[in-house]
């Protein structure tokens, strides 16, 4: 069994680029792999490898600067879930493109796994689904507001476009793992909203933590490795990936006529040029070929 642990950290790095190196020389010497965003405001990401490897990880990563009270959450695959590791810059470690945002000033009100049934179903709240379009389509919480955004950078366009819907309400948000609502829900206080609360870490803790049979959770959830979906008890979903545009499908979507694999699905058929596809069918055949010989390929 592989462990996969999710995690985020907001705190000051003055040299992001000074840290890379040492973490990636760690994960790979710990055959971890996975995904980790570094930038001046933080850490962000999802590792997955044995219970010492990823042991080792997450003792590096509360050594660093600020990261002492370091969170995360975990979860167990039978496979390891990625590829490859990547260790990556980025200006912001979940992009929203709002200067001045800053969740180590003040964020919305921490809600409990435990006690977020009780939120959302008050009369008063009005619960938002900070995720993009493509996750919210398999999966949310009773009665969600879905924004319908593309990607997270197009929050704040949509909430100054909507926002005279929520007037009066308290505003319950909510996202994967969490980080997103530190983002807006910071941003939201700066506009002005006085009661914003968020489900402290995720959908995540949420599926973890409440039984199925209590649960105001509707079908499955997002995620951004090869277990694609996971339900309660973070138990792998029916979900598998397109590999042209890494959009979740059900097994029945495989059957469309516009589904070709590693090609196309019905949902990006339309978004790729024929040379487009004709690119993703060398792929395909470059995959299978190094299946057939016992070798592994970074598109399979």
């Amino acid at each position: 069994m592989f462990t996969v642990a999710a995690l985020y950290h907001f705190t000051r790095f003055d040299d992001p680029a000074a840290l890379r190196g040492p973490l990636l020389d760690l994960a790979r010497a710990q055959d971890v792999k996975g995904s980790l965003l570094l930038a001046g405001e933080g850490i962000n990401g999802t590792i997955a490898g044995t219970r010492s490897g990823i042991d080792a990880v997450l003792a590096h990563l509360r050594a660093l600067p600020g990261c002492a009270d370091l969170e995360w959450k975990e979860a167990q695959a039978e496979k390891q879930p990625f590829g490859r590791l990547k260790v990556r810059l980025k200006r912001e470690i979940v992009t929203m493109g709002q200067p001045g945002i800053d969740p180590k000033a003040r964020v919305g009100h921490y809600v409990t796994a435990r006690d977020w049934n009780a939120l959302i179903a008050a009369p008063d709240v009005a619960v938002i689904d900070t995720r993009n379009d493509y996750e919210v389509a398999i999966g949310s919480f009773q009665g969600a507001v879905d924004p319908k955004t593309a990607a997270f950078g197009e929050f704040p366009a949509w909430w100054a476009a909507n926002k005279t819907r929520f007037a009066g309400k308290r505003i319950a948000m909510f996202c994967t793992g969490g980080i997103r609502c530190e983002k807006s829900t910071n941003y939201l206080l700066g506009q002005g909203v006085t009661e914003v609360f968020h489900l402290k870490g995720g959908i995540l803790k949420y599926l973890e933590q409440v039984p199925e049979a209590e649960s105001l959770w509707q079908g499955a959830c997002f995620v951004f490795d090869e277990r694609v979906s996971v339900g309660h008890g973070l138990t792998p979903g029916p979900h598998k990936f397109c590999r042209a545009c890494r959009r979740p499908m059900l097994q029945e979507e495989r059957a469309h006529p516009l589904y070709e694999e590693g090609v196309s699905c019905a949902k990006c058929h339309g978004e790729a040029s024929e040379a487009d596809r004709e690119r993703y069918r060398e792929r395909q055949k470059q995959i299978r070929l190094a299946k057939e010989r016992g070798e592994s390929h970074f598109g399979g």
